[in-house]
């Protein structure tokens, strides 16, 4: 009797034992690549079936696997069973390469910054709730693509409007000219509401109206009890927030614009000719032309942010975002009118002719003269350490690899030669940097109005050829701006997303481009202050805009999971086959007019930290090229985020000081108003035929 009760308590602990939840991971690192990492959980006891709650939003509560994953980052992992009991485990993929050690190394950093520049200050103190909430779930047609050749009929209502129906129930009938009737079941539960007739047309792909306007393929909606927060596949809300970088910005554009009494729209043509070359005056101190220092400018933004980025912006934002980018873009215009005027007005020209300008000067020299020297040197080096950070990774690497990837993709012969690629380009970029300013002039006022005429050509084709759309397309737009789908995170999450990307694109208020104007031949600052504020119209209203046109007019701002260059290149493909061949090309461009501007914005920072001699600039040329090449080569994830994040940090101390001086540029604009009115400028005589 005792060998029973022994044995019966023995078997009775096995079984208890055997119902304990225990957690164990397998971590893999499969190769020499970042962010490839994968831990996979194997989970023993408990209650099945488990839910897996990750710390990486991407992967699902179902999963057991996560990939993706940097290497050298803690993980956690929550396993839950039927029961409720749950299990926390901390896994680690181990980094072993030296680009997964920097890449690991960086990541905590990039968080760092990315919670100062992306912080949102309405939601820290309650004003609004950030949380993305759906007020019903829309029912798309079964099979349907934005690609789709087909028409789809509602043939049969099942339910009745109004009524509640439960998430797998059958609502509705649809036939297409393609496939066999489809059944369409409820995708959750809640009040059922038509969208479309019955016996009328779903969607059909030769309707332009369809094609363009946001969600035509949707046929009913069902109306939760009550509101939904929508879910990345961990589970974790998701949230549209309003990133402090971007209220920083838009305020300050917006600030100027008053301040200077729209001066964006009121100094517009004159500003055009100036451009033009009517008052360029041969024998005014600087180094190149009003024309050339616009282009050297221009060339610093215009690039794969008005490829991929405005992709990027349309497909979270819908065709809505376009309007709030031209409003941003717009506004965005005289803070390059203040911050470039300033420029000029604090340069440093040198005996030899150099000329040293741009925010360094002038936050720490025109705040000196206000009793802020402290103030104004701290502002002054802490833009210049961030500018040669910037100039090294989004103004240089970030440009090679990209450029690399998307010429790789469409000539499979480039794949795995992006450190030869990086040569070559290092070898073209410093045949132009080793010359100055005045050779980097020469070149982006020749490579910036070819590269952007084909673009802008190109785009115009794409809008002709479907001018059919233009009712449906700017309908779509203003629609979505002012109306947008709760899907899109309602008017604000469209408002914030079209601002977020014209302030990214445009670099309006970062402070860069009063580097490059502040080298124009003048003798009032403010002439170039009117010159600059063109570099948000081209870059913005204009580029940005026709990139937004072309997936609207295309359709292709339906498309999900496509990175944004792509999307672009299908867009500009869908209508003209051999086109993402030349967008290629234009993309390398793009890329190396920025590389080149970024080495002198870079190079101006550096010397004002390193010394005005030209062996300082050779040093810092040197370096440059040499991360031209690492940048083509390697993929350094992190890192090129850290830097890409510099560029808009630069805009910190920058606008702090355009706030103190916009009084003094206020005053400079009336006295020169006041001599062009006159007739006191210099101007060209045109010589009589």
């Amino acid at each position: 009797m005792k060998k029973f009760t022994l044995l019966f308590f023995l078997l009775l602990g096995v079984v208890a034992f055997s119902q304990e939840l225990v957690v164990k991971g397998k971590v893999y690192n499969p190769s020499p690549r970042i962010n490839d990492g994968v831990i996979e959980a194997d989970v023993t006891g408990g209650t099945p079936p488990y839910t897996y709650k990750w710390s990486n939003q991407a992967t699902s509560l179902t999963s057991k696997r996560s990939s993706g994953l940097v290497e050298g980052i803690p993980y956690t992992l929550t396993v839950t069973d039927a029961a409720g009991n749950s299990q926390t485990k901390t896994f680690k993929v181990k980094p072993e390469a030296i680009v997964e050690i920097f890449n690991g190394t960086m990541t905590p950093a990039v968080s760092a910054l990315g919670s100062v520049l992306f912080w949102d200050p309405f939601a820290a103190v309650g004003i609004y709730d950030p949380i993305v909430y759906a007020d019903v779930k829309l029912v798309g047609t079964p099979g349907w693509t934005s690609n789709i050749q087909d028409r789809f009929v509602l043939k049969k209502w099942l339910k009745a409007e109004g009524e509640k129906v439960q998430k797998g129930d059958k609502i509705a009938v649809i036939s297409s000219n393609g496939q066999a009737d489809t059944t369409v079941v409820a995708p959750a539960n809640g009040q059922l509401k038509y969208l479309v007739d019955e016996g009328k047309v779903i969607y059909n792909s030769e309707n332009a109206k369809h094609v363009i306007e946001q969600g035509a393929h949707y046929l009913a909606e069902i109306k939760y009890d009550k509101p939904v927060a929508m879910q990345h596949p961990n589970g974790d809300p998701i949230s549209n927030g309003i990133p402090f970088i971007v209220i920083w910005l838009v305020f300050g554009a917006t600030f100027f614009t008053l301040r200077m009494g729209f001066i964006n729209i009121k100094g517009f043509k004159h500003s055009i000719d100036l451009a033009k070359g009517k008052y360029d005056d041969p024998d005014a101190p600087g180094q190149v032309t009003h024309f050339q220092a616009l282009a050297t400018a221009v060339s610093g933004t215009v690039g794969l942010g008005n490829i991929a980025g405005v992709a990027v912006a349309v497909s979270l934002g819908g065709a809505g975002a376009t309007f709030w980018m031209i409003v941003c873009g717009l506004l965005g215009m005289s803070s390059k009118f203040v911050e470039c005027t300033l420029g000029v007005k604090y340069r440093d020209i040198l005996p030899d002719g150099r000329v040293f300008g741009g925010p360094m000067n002038y936050l720490r020299y025109g705040l000196e003269k206000r009793n802020m020297k402290g103030f104004g040197k701290i502002l002054a080096g802490f833009f210049a350490v961030l500018a040669i950070g910037a100039s090294f990774g989004g103004g240089n690497m970030f440009q090679a690899n990209q450029s690399f990837e998307q010429l790789a993709g469409q000539f499979p012969a480039l794949e795995g030669q992006g450190f030869w690629f990086g040569v070559i380009t290092a070898i073209l970029v410093g045949v132009v940097i080793i010359g100055g300013i005045n050779s980097i002039a020469k070149v982006t006022g020749r490579v910036v109005p070819i590269m952007a005429s084909i673009y802008i050509v190109a785009a115009l084709a794409v809008i002709i050829m479907n001018i059919q759309n233009i009712g449906p397309a700017f309908s779509a737009i203003f629609e979505g701006a002012f109306n947008p789908s709760a899907l899109k995170g309602g008017i604000v999450g469209v408002l914030v997303i079209g601002f977020q990307r014209a302030a990214f694109s445009n670099e309006a208020g970062v402070g860069s481009a009063a580097i490059a104007h502040s080298t124009a031949k003048t003798n009032h600052p403010p002439s170039e202050g009117f010159v600059a504020l063109l570099e948000p119209f081209i870059d913005t209203v204009v580029v940005c805009t026709l990139t937004a046109l072309v997936l609207i007019f295309t359709g292709m701002h339906e498309v999900e999971g496509l990175a944004g260059a792509q999307l672009t290149s299908d867009a500009f493909g869908s209508q003209i086959s051999w086109f993402p061949y030349v967008l290629a090309l234009a993309v390398f461009l793009f890329a190396f007019s920025t590389m080149i501007s970024w080495s002198y914005y870079g190079m101006r920072a550096w010397t004002y930290l390193f010394g005005k001699s030209k062996k300082s600039e050779m040093v810092y040329k040197m370096l440059f090229l040499v991360f031209v090449v690492v940048g083509a080569s390697v993929s350094l994830g992190a890192v090129l985020d850290f830097s890409d994040m510099m560029i808009l940090a630069m805009s910190f101390p920058n606008i702090i000081g355009l706030y103190i001086m916009s009084g003094e540029v206020k005053g400079d604009l009336n006295s020169y108003w006041k001599k062009l009115k006159a007739n006191e400028l210099f101007k060209k005589q045109v010589a009589a035929k």
